[in-house]
């Protein structure tokens, strides 16, 4: 078992020891996601496929309060957030602007990137550096500032 998912595993023991049932219910659904994959894909997940998971799920959650924002429901934008911040705990520290900035710099310079041409190299060589640490979308909008 990856440490990512024996993690989750203990805090819900904990949560269900403690009678917490918001983080109950969201460290429910992340196992739940977990085991789905586990069992679609007949592997065991390991720490960077269990982070996929939970990268996922906050984009689902983003993606769902921005919906519900626009709805006008603050009823389920709160319930949205609220899971956001118990799914949150499990993903890496995120990188600073200026640490992601640093990063796309170098990628640059070590790639010989030019033009708007060279985007997908950049990607691949920034995913594996900072795929879990920062929006990869915010990545993508930044080199085509530096590139453009």
């Amino acid at each position: 078992m990856s440490a990512l998912k024996a993690r989750v595993t203990n805090d819900m023991k904990l949560a269900m020891k403690a009678k917490d049932k918001a983080a109950l219910k969201a460290v429910r659904m992340i196992l739940g996601a977990i085991k789905q994959r586990e069992v679609d894909e007949r592997i065991e997940l390991d720490d960077a496929q269990v982070l996929t998971v939970i990268q996922k799920m906050v984009k689902q959650r983003k993606d769902s309060i921005s919906q519900f924002k626009d709805a006008g429901r603050t009823d389920l934008v709160d319930v949205e957030e609220a899971e956001l911040v118990i799914i949150n705990n499990y993903m890496p520290a995120q990188l600073s602007e200026e640490e992601i900035s640093v990063a796309v710099d170098k990628a640059i310079a070590d790639s010989g990137a030019s033009s708007m041409q060279d985007m997908g190299k950049l990607m691949g060589l920034l995913k594996s550096q900072l795929d879990g640490k920062a929006d990869m979308g915010a990545v993508s909008g930044l080199i085509r500032s530096k590139l453009s």
